[in-house]
C-alpha cells in the first residue's frame, strides 16, 4: 500500500495572515477606544474609560506573552537606568529655568509632592506600558522595517496627546525615542521612571494656561470654561 503524506490541520502561511489580522484589529480597537474616551465629555467619558479599559487589559491577557517577553524583567535594568539620570537632569534644567523666569511651582513639602504626583507616576506607567507592550510590539508583527514601527508608534502615541501642541510635540520625541530604548534594552522599567520624570517636570515648570495643565483631547478645548481648574487636575482628560 503506497504511503500517504500527513495533510497539516493548519496552513502556516494562513495563520500568519491571521495572527497579522489579528493584530491590526487589536490595533485598531485598542486606538480607537482611546479617541472614544479623549474626546467624550463628562460623565460618558468615564464609562467608556472602563470599557476601554477591559477591551485593552482582555486583548492583553489573550495574547498570552509573558511579563519577561514584554520587558517586565531584571535583566537590562541596570545597562538601562542610564536613562532615568538623564531624565533628571534634562528636569534639573527646566526646574533651574523655570525658577528664573518665576514659573515654578511645587508643593509645600515632600509629602504634598507625593500626594500631587503618585497618580500621575502610575499613569505615566502606564502609557509607557500602551506603547511598548501593546501597540510597538503588534506593529513589529506587522510592519518589517522597524524604523518605521518606531515612528508609526511615536504618531499613534503623539495623535492621542492632540490637540495639546505641547504635549505633541514631546510625545512624538519621546515616543520614538522610548521605542528605540525598549529595541535596544528590552527592559520597560527605566522608560516607566523616565517618563514620570519628565511629566512631573512639565506639571511644575509650564504654567497651566499654557499647556492647559497637561490635558488632551476634549479636556484642552473645554479649559477654563468653568473657570481655571488647580494644577493637581492635569490628570484629567
Amino acid at each position: 500500500m503506497a504511503q500517504t503524506q500527513a495533510v497539516p490541520l493548519v496552513n502556516p502561511e494562513s495563520l500568519s495572515a491571521r495572527s497579522k489580522l489579528r493584530d491590526l484589529i487589536e490595533i485598531a480597537i485598542a486606538f480607537g477606544l482611546i479617541l472614544i474616551v479623549i474626546w467624550t465629555p463628562r460623565p460618558w467619558q468615564q464609562l467608556l474609560w472602563w470599557v476601554a479599559l477591559v477591551a485593552i487589559v482582555t486583548m492583553i491577557c489573550l495574547s498570552l506573552e509573558s511579563l519577561s517577553v514584554m520587558g517586565l524583567r531584571a535583566a537590562n535594568f541596570f545597562r538601562s537606568l542610564w536613562v532615568v539620570g538623564l531624565a533628571l537632569g534634562l528636569s534639573g534644567v527646566a526646574v533651574l529655568l523655570a525658577a528664573e523666569m518665576h514659573t515654578l511651582r511645587v508643593p509645600d513639602s515632600p509629602i504634598q509632592f507625593v500626594k500631587s504626583f503618585w497618580g500621575y507616576a502610575i499613569w505615566a506607567g502606564v502609557q509607557q506600558f500602551l506603547l511598548q507592550c501593546f501597540f510597538l510590539s503588534r506593529l513589529l508583527r506587522l510592519i518589517p522595517d522597524q524604523k518605521n514601527v518606531v515612528w508609526v508608534a511615536a504618531a499613534l502615541f503623539a495623535v492621542a496627546h492632540l490637540p495639546n501642541p505641547l504635549l505633541t510635540v514631546v510625545t512624538v520625541l519621546w515616543g520614538a525615542t522610548a521605542c528605540l530604548l525598549y529595541l535596544r534594552y528590552r527592559n520597560l522599567y527605566p522608560l516607566m521612571i523616565a517618563h514620570a520624570i519628565f511629566g512631573i517636570a512639565i506639571a511644575i515648570t509650564v504654567p497651566g494656561p499654557v499647556d492647559h495643565n497637561m490635558r488632551v483631547g476634549l479636556g484642552y478645548l473645554t479649559y477654563g470654561s468653568h473657570g481655571q481648574p488647580h494644577r493637581t487636575h492635569w490628570l484629567r482628560v
